[in-house]
């Protein structure tokens, strides 16, 4: 009996993309202390244990941008999410998790859309859970409270929903950056990296 893969459509796509992000922005918070460790709770997915908020109000502001980073992915408007954290007192941005966000449409030499396994894919995510984990281990320590935003990038001609504001991009001045792995749907690539203020 021969293996089957079916290519992955444009909505599939967005559903494995977001659904990510739900896990990887909430590792990110986690890692690097943002809320307190007893707001989280432990929950299996890629074959790893992923710590996730149990704040309704945090659940829901990140359930927003996910929505609506959904909608952008499925119209192909949305380039890239970065997730910023910031000194509290301060504003001062101290970092970048940039995630770029191309719609690959890899077709293979008969022009159909191009099959990948899920398990493939899951594999390749998992691989960048795993260095966001690690990433406590080259990055400064945040030693004060901090906050952090979520920035969507898309085309100039989109719609903004009422309650998205325009924001600054955040940039950090003295920054070292590491690249991390990227994960393709084969209708979508997410780039990974994150940028950090560097200490004298």
């Amino acid at each position: 009996m021969s293996k089957i893969e079916s290519a992955i459509t444009l909505k599939g796509s967005a559903d494995i993309v977001t659904e990510f992000f739900n896990y990887g922005i909430n590792s990110i918070i986690y890692q690097r202390g943002i809320y307190p460790v007893e707001s989280f709770s432990r929950e299996e997915k890629y074959g790893l244990a992923i710590l996730m908020t149990k704040n309704n109000e945090l659940q829901t502001f990140i359930s927003s941008i996910l929505k609506q980073l959904q909608h952008w992915l499925l119209t192909k408007d949305v380039h890239r999410l970065v997730l910023v954290i910031s000194n509290y007192h301060t504003k001062e941005t101290l970092e970048r998790w940039e995630f770029n966000i191309q719609c690959e449409g890899e077709f293979d030499s008969g022009g159909q859309p191009k099959a990948k396994d899920i398990k493939e894919i899951q594999k390749e995510i998992r691989n960048i859970i795993r260095q966001i984990t690690a990433s406590v281990s080259f990055l400064p320590l945040l030693d004060n409270q901090c906050s952090f935003d979520v920035l969507l990038y898309t085309g100039k001609d989109v719609n903004i929903p009422d309650e998205w504001a325009e924001s600054t991009a955040h940039f950090i001045p003295e920054y070292e950056e590491v690249k991390l792995s990227n994960f393709s749907t084969t209708v979508h690539k997410v780039d990974t990296a994150v940028q950090y203020k560097t200490y004298d």
